[in-house]
């Protein structure tokens, strides 16, 4: 990887907890922010409304000195949002539609300078719309993928996922978009072997929730890690997305494949013992850039 700021692309929204506690978040957002706190300024690319919801997102990312060169404004449709609700300690959303992120404007894209990588996931191209302009992006950087699968029903079709997973080096997912996507095998190795023979994909890693995450690679090695269960657990909404960031991290920083893993893992655990998906609080983020030597 070089010295370069990664570029990510999607949903920015807000997600609105059962108690009436809105949270801004979005998995892209999500990766952003924690890129940003761990010093790797990213490029978000997505559309916010032209709404009180919009603004409050430019002003926090003003306010946290993120870049906001890629965040369009959208005259006509309104800033997203998502209702959270819990099943036990597994939360369900309610993706509302026809909202800015799904039509991001490839004609007012910024110039995004030899990335070291682009980050997306599979959300925000339910509409063509988003989807040709992440094409574009494809097309002016060349920049290797990181796919994060967001399964999210009713918005998404196999096909078009195995699409986006063979123009990727790099994907994540969980156990059950993974069942999804690769219905027959006898396990769930079986499924990733199958993937990884289907698209020429460098490696996949599988989170599992309270059980970890998975680790295979094209090459045959694999690796796992398991979550410390001594910590507590707020919510788990934005726990992958936590995991991600770190993955992306290992990518940038040249970290090892085991180094990586523990470290994603670690992070995520601690962001499940906080309330929503991002962490406002710059300390939250410093004894981590202080173990992993990123100071």
């Amino acid at each position: 990887m070089t010295e370069a700021n990664p570029v990510v692309f999607g949903e920015v929204l807000f997600d609105r907890f059962p108690d009436g506690e809105v949270v801004l978040g979005g998995a892209p957002f999500n990766v952003a922010w924690h890129l940003q706190a761990f010093g790797h300024a990213p490029l978000l690319i997505s559309r916010v409304g032209n709404d009180p919801l919009g603004r409050r997102i430019v002003e926090t990312m003003q306010h946290h000195a993120m870049d906001i060169t890629g965040l369009q404004r959208d005259p006509i449709h309104p800033t997203g949002t998502v209702e959270v609700s819990f099943a036990g300690r597994e939360p369900r959303y309610d993706i509302v539609s026809g909202r800015a992120y799904d039509f991001v404007d490839h004609s007012a894209l910024p110039y995004c300078p030899e990335p070291a990588l682009l980050y997306h996931g599979s959300l925000a191209l339910r509409n063509n719309v988003s989807r040709e302009a992440l094409e574009a992006i494809r097309a002016q950087t060349g920049a290797p993928v990181f796919l994060d699968v967001n399964l999210r029903r009713p918005w998404w079709r196999s096909e078009a996922v195995h699409s986006l997973i063979a123009q990727a080096r790099w994907v994540k997912l969980n156990e059950e978009e993974l069942t999804l996507l690769i219905p027959k095998g006898d396990d769930l190795a079986s499924r990733v072997r199958r993937l990884l023979a289907d698209h020429p994909v460098e490696w996949v890693v599988v989170t599992r929730a309270a059980q970890g995450a998975l680790f295979f690679a094209a090459n045959g090695y694999q690796d796992s890690v398991r979550p410390d269960t001594r910590h507590p657990v707020v919510d788990s909404v934005g726990a992958g997305d936590a995991f991600s960031s770190v993955l992306i991290l290992g990518l940038l920083r040249r970290w090892s494949l085991s180094d990586t893993l523990s470290r994603a893992q670690v992070f995520a655990s601690a962001l499940v013992g906080m309330r929503g998906a991002t962490v406002s609080d710059a300390t939250f983020y410093r004894p981590f850039i202080e173990q992993w030597e990123m100071a």
